[in-house]
Formats: C-alpha cells, sequence, structure tokens
C-alpha cells in the first residue's frame, strides 16, 4: 500500500526565545522487507541557524536543527511518500516460549536490533512485579513465544480502556496499568513491561496509523495521528513481530513506522531545550492518504 503523509506542527510562543535547539523524529522509516521510503523532506520555518540530517543508534531519522538569534514561532512540516508492505504471515516454526532465552543467549552482537538492548528495564519503562504477574497469567503450557507476545497484547487490549485524559506523556506505565487507563503511548509502554517480564524482549514503535472513516462518510482532512506499538523479539526464526494492543492487530499495512527503540524515550517526536518564558501554543494536523 502507498501512502501520501503530510504532517504539520507548530508552536507560538508568547514572547520570543532566546535560542533553542531541536530533534525531530519524523521522517518515515526505510525497513527492507517491511516498509520503503520512496521520497521525504522536513521544511523548518524560520529557517535554522544550524541544521544536519543524520540517523541515531537505532538507524532513525534524526533531523538536529538551532536557533541562534531570537524567535516567537516554530513550524515544520513533513512530506512523505511511502509503501507499506503487508504484516508477515504467522511463522509455521514458532520458538517455544520456554527456548527464547537461549536463542537470544545465541544473539552475541550488540547492533541496534539485538534483542539484547529490549530485555531491562529502561528509562520510560520500569518493570515491576504486577505487570509480570499479569503477563504470567496470559500463559499456557506449551506456549510458543509468538502465542505469548498475543495472548498479552489481547489481554490488555480487553481490559484497559483508552482514554484522552487518563494520562500525561509523563504517566509512568505502572501508574496507567494501576488505574486501566491511557492512550497508545500507555499500552505500548504496559505491553513491554509485560513482555520482558517475562522474558519476550521488546521495543517501542512511533508511526503513523491510517484511520478509516464510518461507512458513507468522507474522511476529514488533518484526523490521521502519530500512533504507536510494539516491537517483539519472538525467535530466529519469526524475529520482530509488531502488534498494536491499542487495537489489538498485529501491525500491516495500515501502520507506517517512524522510529523505533527502547521506549517512548528513544522516539520522542519532537523534542528540545531553548531559552522563554510566558505561554505557548501548539498546533499538529496529520494526513495519511492511501495512493492508488
Amino acid at each position: 500500500m502507498n501512502y501520501d503523509i503530510h504532517l504539520r506542527i507548530s508552536h507560538k510562543y508568547a514572547n520570543p526565545a532566546g535560542g533553542g535547539r531541536h530533534l525531530l523524529r519524523l521522517m518515515p522509516a526505510d525497513l527492507p522487507g517491511e516498509q520503503r521510503l520512496v521520497a521525504g523532506q522536513i521544511d523548518i520555518s524560520p529557517r535554522p541557524d544550524e541544521r544536519q540530517d543524520r540517523s541515531d543508534f537505532f538507524g532513525n531519522r534524526l533531523v538536529e536543527f538551532a536557533f541562534h538569534d531570537p524567535y516567537d514561532r516554530v513550524s515544520l512540516s513533513l512530506q512523505a511518500r511511502v509503501n507499506r508492505l503487508p504484516a508477515p504471515s504467522p511463522d509455521r516454526n514458532p520458538t517455544p516460549l520456554h527456548r527464547l532465552s537461549d536463542e537470544i543467549a545465541a544473539h552475541s552482537d550488540l547492533s541496534p536490533h539485538s534483542p539484547a538492548h529490549f530485555r531491562q528495564s529502561s528509562p520510560r519503562v520500569q518493570l515491576t512485579p504486577d505487570m509480570t504477574s499479569y503477563a504470567k497469567g496470559q500463559l499456557s503450557a506449551g506456549m510458543s513465544a509468538t502465542d505469548a507476545v498475543l495472548a498479552v497484547g489481547h489481554a490488555l487490549h480487553r481490559d484497559m480502556t483508552f482514554d484522552a485524559k487518563a494520562t500525561e506523556v509523563d504517566t509512568p506505565p505502572a501508574e496507567a496499568f494501576a488505574q486501566r487507563q491511557g492512550v497508545c503511548q500507555d499500552f505500548s509502554h504496559i505491553m513491554i513491561a509485560c513482555l520482558r517480564g517475562i522474558g519476550i524482549p521488546a521495543a517501542y514503535v512511533s508511526g503513523f496509523l491510517r484511520t478509516r472513516p464510518p461507512p458513507g462518510k468522507a474522511r476529514l482532512e488533518g484526523a490521521d495521528a502519530m500512533h504507536a506499538w510494539v516491537r517483539a523479539w519472538s525467535g530466529a526464526a519469526t524475529g520482530w513481530l509488531e502488534f498494536d494492543p491499542t487495537n489489538a492487530v498485529i501491525a500491516g499495512s495500515d501502520h507506517i513506522v517512524v522510529a523505533s527503540g527502547r521506549d517512548y524515550f528513544d522516539v520522542v517526536p519532537v523534542k528540545g531545550v531553548m531559552r522563554a518564558s510566558g505561554r505557548q501554543k501548539s498546533s499538529q494536523s496529520v494526513d495519511v492518504i492511501p495512493v492508488a
């Protein structure tokens, strides 16, 4: 499936900022066999005094830019065309969960996508007895690692409620899990903690999700959104499996990957520091448009 993606983000400040440095992770990824970035461009207004386009440790496309002089607004614009392939068929020879640790140990490299980076607590995901116990409660004898990932993901979708007002961007996963409410970031962080607690390496994915209007209704411009889901390493044969616990589906052609890392800390779409005071206003719109 081909998509044209248009993202617009604007920030306006009550008082000019005296200078600032920012990082963007907004450009869709190139993932062999999964997703191809056909073309993409990020525009920044006003034009920054410094700009560097590079990749981070996990291979995510990164734009670093800085302003030296005062500025009272920043506008960001992404335009990209992406070819996203369907999700692969389930592996016919899945790894039994009890043998997964042996296959992880056999991965001795520390390359960016090695499962070794995604087994323990990370800056935004702390393993807790409650979430580990919950994950263990979804397991059954003889279950494969893939089945365990799906069981935990479906259970969280069943037991949690999506509520955009229940949490903030910095709400700890343990708090969201205790109240069984949150948004896609919370669903994903909780699933990651659950999987790591039972020995399954799990990563956080940020990206775009194609939304479908109700039958007979026109698609609304700007109605699509940035989204989050999970990548779980399910064995040497299966590799990384993507699952969206917010929607209880294996991530496929409607999920467009931008960045992945240990948790949200590694993939924040826009962050930075600046010298400023007073209020600021922000707006964002995303269009994910299928292309015939």
